[in-house]
């Protein structure tokens, strides 16, 4: 009589684990395949790029574009960080992401430098800019603020790409020439109209144009990405940037 529940329990049994087989299968023991390893970083790029900004007259807005284009290129670059060449502004308590701030501590090893982080970006101050070039494409962007004192010389000589950036209330002419001029020494630079998209005078004299945007120009100045119609500009003007670079 006490057999039938014994039967009836191991055919429980039996039942649950085929069940738990079902919904939990164990691992094959031969050649199974093994769970996916966790996502890796992406690989930074051998040779990050290099950028010369160079501003067609006082005014023009080439540390703007300097400063947003340098913020758009972090955000793409692993190391969430990108370094602007420029004279350092005065003493601030800017706010800056920990990848700036990491950037900043790296490039102050650098003999006669003096860094800043601000935003995505690190501001560097120095009197030797091939030694930065040098040791920022082993670790973010640089982009080399030069103004608009002297078109050419040494920041277009050591980088990949050069921008010359004009306004409305310049000739465009005075683009055309320059471009030209640039062109035979360190190779075709890229000319951005500032301040002035949809200009009758400058129409196909410009790669980009950038709208006029206050808020997006304080974000730049701030080391972050523009938003808007000028955001899209810069992120235009930075794939151009890279593929030249490539």
């Amino acid at each position: 009589m006490s057999a039938l529940p014994t039967r009836r329990g191991g055919l429980a049994l039996l039942l649950e684990r085929a069940e738990a087989w079902l919904l939990e299968p164990e691992a094959e023991p031969y050649g199974a395949p093994a769970m996916p390893e966790p996502a890796q970083p992406p690989l930074a790029p051998t040779r990050r790029v290099v950028v010369a900004v160079f501003g067609l007259a006082r005014g023009a807005g080439a540390t703007v574009v300097a400063r947003g284009l340098a913020a758009e290129l972090a955000g793409r670059d692993p190391a969430a960080a990108a370094a602007v060449s420029c004279s350092l502004p005065a003493a601030g308590v800017p706010l800056a992401s920990p990848a700036a701030g990491r950037l900043a501590g790296t490039l102050a090893d650098l003999p006669h430098a003096r860094t800043r982080a601000v935003g995505r970006v690190c501001l560097v101050e120095t009197s030797d800019e091939l030694a930065l070039v040098d040791t920022a494409r082993h670790h973010a962007p640089l982009v080399l603020d030069a103004g608009g004192a002297v078109v050419g010389g040494a920041p277009a000589a050591i980088a990949d790409q050069a921008l010359l950036v004009g306004s409305p209330r310049l000739e465009p002419a005075l683009a055309s020439a320059a471009a030209a001029s640039l062109a035979r020494v360190v190779g075709e630079p890229l000319v951005v109209l500032n301040r002035g998209a949809g200009d009758e005078g400058w129409e196909g004299r410009a790669a980009v144009e950038l709208p006029e945007s206050r808020m997006g120009a304080q974000l730049a100045l701030a080391g972050r990405e523009p938003r808007g119609e000028l955001g899209r500009a810069v992120a235009e003007l930075a794939d151009l940037c890279e593929e030249r670079a490539s």
